[in-house]
C-alpha cells in the first residue's frame, strides 16, 4: 500500500481511538454511578436497567477500540491491509468501510459461519 494513503488510514484510526477511549470512560462512568436509594422501586429498576445498557455498551466499544488498535499496530508492523489469516490482500473499498478489519471478506464469512 503506498505511504500517503497508509497515512491516511493512520489518522483515521488513530482519531477513532481517541473518541472510542473517550466514549469508554464516560460510559464506564456512568455504569458506576451510585445508585440512589431514596428513589421509589420504578426509579430504581430504570437506574439499574440504565446501567446495564452502559456497561454493554461499553463492553461494545471497548471491543471496537482493541480492533481500532490493533490495526494501528498492523500499520506500524507493515501487515496493514492484509488479512490476518490468509494474508491476502484486503479489498481496498473493505478497508475504506472497515479499516480496522482483521480479515478479507471470504475469511470473514467463514469465520462468522464457525
Amino acid at each position: 500500500m503506498e505511504r500517503q494513503r497508509l497515512e491516511r488510514f493512520k489518522k483515521r484510526l488513530a482519531a477513532r481511538q481517541q473518541e472510542l477511549r473517550a466514549t469508554a470512560a464516560r460510559t464506564g462512568k456512568e455504569g458506576r454511578a451510585p445508585d440512589d436509594r431514596s428513589a421509589d422501586f420504578t426509579d430504581r429498576a430504570s437506574a439499574s436497567y440504565e446501567k446495564e445498557f452502559a456497561f454493554g455498551q461499553n463492553t461494545s466499544v471497548r471491543a471496537l477500540l482493541r480492533l481500532t488498535e490493533e490495526a494501528l499496530r498492523r500499520i506500524v508492523d507493515g501487515s496493514f491491509g492484509h488479512c490476518v489469516l490468509c494474508e491476502k490482500e484486503i479489498n481496498p473499498k473493505r478497508l475504506e468501510a472497515v479499516p480496522w478489519t482483521r480479515y478479507c471478506l471470504d475469511c470473514q464469512q467463514t469465520f462468522e459461519r464457525h
